[in-house]
């Protein structure tokens, strides 16, 4: 008895694991794409032995003509397929970050919505080709290492769960494993429109790359993420251990400063930022970083470092401390900074 296509199997396979790791409901969002329409008939075939309900979302971001009619389709696919329950819902895309960023913010609030609704973990089709472009764009605007590191196969987010399990296998497998199960899939437009970044990397920067390094350039980024990210998730276990044992021995959410002289500047800048962030302070930006980093390193007397919101650190006595934000005409919580060394 034969089994199924190759890479039909390859996508069962790929979510099976994952799949029998919880009972927690899953849900599949799909765009209507092949990656994601091969995503949820792989997990509607596998949910039965698994135990586990699987439902699905699809959004309508209202961009272009025909879209509403275009997810109600998408959404009978899913039932088809034996998804339960199936949920449209509607996207208001605002315009920051440009068209790309805000479709994606707008479609990730309105999937975390429908999800907690549910309590299900949310499966997501992106591929090893989408990680090896966002590695890609992460090099080339000099993002940091974590940009570099990729996308992570799980990740919890303001209660939750984003899977993928597909970001070891290739695009052209999901495509081929819709056409061997004769799943319609849509070509969205955008994603082949030289306007946005990405679309450029895909249909010109990566197939260059492959011709000059003579193949095989796409894994081998994904495979330079996973091995970044366990360097990185290593270093970001050591600063939060650091931090436990300096904030513990201090008791009143003030950092000191001299144990932090002789870290590694890996290892001291994820303290500060993991002090910075359990003290409320958002949206830092490597800028800020680095300059509460200087009242540590290069200490000359310095005063007051701002922060997003308003906040802002000083240091005195010996240790660094986080201001509430700053109200114009007397800040009465304002401690005074240290006394500059001789």
């Amino acid at each position: 008895m034969s089994g199924p296509p190759r890479a039909v199997a390859t996508l069962r396979s790929a979510v099976r694991s994952g799949l029998r790791s919880s009972d927690r409901p899953v849900l599949a969002a799909c765009s209507g794409g092949a990656d994601s329409v091969g995503l949820a008939a792989a997990l509607a075939f596998e949910a039965q032995a698994a135990g586990v309900r699987v439902g699905g979302v699809t959004v309508d971001h209202g961009l272009q003509p025909g879209s509403a009619d275009r997810a109600g389709r998408t959404a009978a696919l899913l039932r088809d397929l034996g998804l339960d329950p199936v949920r449209v819902v509607s996207a208001e895309v605002g315009g920051a970050g440009g068209p790309e960023a805000a479709a994606r913010t707008a479609r990730y609030a309105v999937m975390s919505e429908v999800a907690r609704g549910l309590g299900a973990r949310v499966a997501l089709g992106h591929t090893l080709d989408d990680q090896a472009e966002t590695v890609l764009l992460g090099l080339g605007r000099g993002s940091g290492p974590r940009s570099l590191a990729g996308m992570v196969a799980e990740r919890e987010d303001d209660g939750v769960l984003w899977w993928r399990p597909l970001l070891g296998v290739r695009r052209e497998t999901t495509r081929r494993a819709c056409a061997d199960q004769g799943l319609p899939v849509w070509d969205d437009p955008w994603n082949t429109d030289p306007a946005y970044t990405r679309v450029r990397l895909r249909t010109a920067v990566l197939p260059l790359l492959e011709e000059v390094l003579g193949g095989g350039v796409a894994p081998a980024l994904a495979r330079t993420a996973g091995l970044l990210r366990e360097d990185l998730d290593a270093l970001d276990g050591l600063a939060a251990a650091e931090l436990a044992r300096l904030a513990g021995e201090a008791g009143d959410g003030s950092l000191p400063v001299r144990p932090l002289e002789p870290l590694p500047a890996a290892l001291r800048r994820r303290v500060l930022r993991g002090w910075l962030r359990a003290a409320g302070i958002g949206d830092l930006q490597a800028v800020h970083l680095h300059a509460v980093e200087t009242l540590v390193t290069h200490w000359r007397g310095q005063g007051r470092v701002d922060l997003p919101g308003g906040a802002g650190v000083v240091r005195t006595s010996g240790t660094l401390v986080v201001l509430p934000p700053v109200h114009r005409g007397g800040d009465p919580g304002t401690a005074p900074p240290e006394e500059q060394p001789a």
